[in-house]
């Protein structure tokens, strides 16, 4: 069996040097082998923090240049389909970030191609891995809430209120707010209840400032509300912002279940992370502390984002460690591009949905 993973990274902003890059750093049969970045200057500075030994700005390049097993995508949205098919070709294991594609058939290409070439696969949601996130999983698959009725979620940044270009307001390369945050929980609504079958969706879309050159862009949208309906006859809604002020909470996501037999209740900023519970024979909610082996050491109170927190992804096999994992033991990933594809045709459907000002079915 091999055992070492030979894997090339695309991208070099600030997460792959906060999360994928200090992950595979610290997985013993992890290699990095190559970056990309269109900047040049700043792949050669992650090159020699990582000591990674080959530099590019051109993907195509580093994967013909071969010697590679893995390839990791943190890229705008609208080039993870060009890169992820480019990689495949070139018959790599896959991770990309999320959103899988620009569009829906994107997805559906990407995975149909990721299947045929017989090679893992994920679609990086980044809260699946965080300890809150999989103790409030693992509760509902127990049975805590009993049949799910109703789902609440609010997710809300203040990234849109920042001055300046950003690729993710700029309608040619991001899908706004919808894929900055709503990816996210529309995965996590996914794992926690099921299916997201209908949608009726509005999107707010402020003008943002210009691009880099002075000219003028295609503002994306910067904030989302959704009602949902599930497969299961589940219903819920969703709102997504990142024009909301929120001082140094920094981000707010709230998740609340409601099932025939209780009540989970989620919430998360910069400096908290909880879950309350209620079942039907009792009066008053608890606070329901992580158990220790997920949290494994990690001070469940740290600060959200920070050194001591990014732990989890560094010595835990979450993430991009469960993703070299997966290939070392030949095992499924979870969430893969078919979760990736999934989140892509309600993404999708909410567009429609707004567009029309109507009820939409999910492909």
């Amino acid at each position: 069996m091999q055992d070492q993973i030979r894997v090339a990274m695309v991208g070099t902003s600030w997460y792959p040097d906060w999360m994928h890059l200090p992950a595979l750093k610290s997985h013993p049969n992890a290699q990095i082998s190559a970056i990309c970045g269109r900047n040049r200057e700043r792949a050669e500075e992650l090159g020699r923090k990582y000591e990674i030994p080959n530099i590019f700005t051109d993907y195509k390049e580093m994967f013909a240049h071969g010697n590679l097993d893995a390839a990791i995508i943190a890229t705008p949205d609208d080039t993870h389909y060009p890169i992820t098919m480019a990689a495949l070709d070139a018959g790599l294991h896959v991770i990309c970030d999320k959103p899988l594609g620009f569009t829906l058939d994107q997805a559906k290409a990407m995975l149909s191609k990721a299947e045929s070439a017989n090679v893992k696969h994920m679609t990086y949601f980044t809260y699946r891995f965080v300890p809150h996130i999989r103790y409030l999983c693992q509760l509902v698959d127990e049975g805590y809430i009993g049949n799910c009725y109703d789902i609440q979620i609010q997710y809300l940044g203040g990234y849109g209120r920042q001055a300046g270009y950003h690729w993710q307001w700029d309608r040619q390369h991001g899908l706004g707010v919808l894929g900055m945050l709503g990816a996210h929980v529309i995965d996590l609504a996914h794992r926690l209840v099921g299916k997201i079958t209908e949608v009726q969706a509005n999107l707010s879309i402020r003008d943002k400032e210009t691009n880099e050159d002075g000219s003028s862009i295609k503002s994306a949208n910067d904030s989302a509300s959704m009602m949902v309906r599930f497969a299961n006859n589940a219903t819920g809604t969703i709102l997504v912002s990142d024009t909301a002020c929120l001082g140094n909470r920094m981000h707010e996501q709230r998740i609340v279940l409601y099932g025939d037999k209780g009540t989970l209740e989620a919430y998360t900023n910069q400096y908290s992370q909880t879950i309350y519970g209620i079942r039907n024979d009792e009066t008053e909610f608890h606070n329901l502390s992580i158990p220790v082996n997920i949290l494994q050491g990690i001070n469940q109170q740290s600060p959200f984002w920070t050194e001591q927190y990014a732990r989890i992804f560094t010595e835990q096999s979450v993430g991009t460690r469960l993703f070299i994992d997966s290939i070392l033991a030949d095992k499924p990933i979870t969430p893969s591009f078919y979760d990736g594809m999934r989140t892509q045709a309600v993404i999708e459907a909410v567009f429609e949905s707004d567009r029309n000002n109507a009820k939409t079915r999910v492909q």
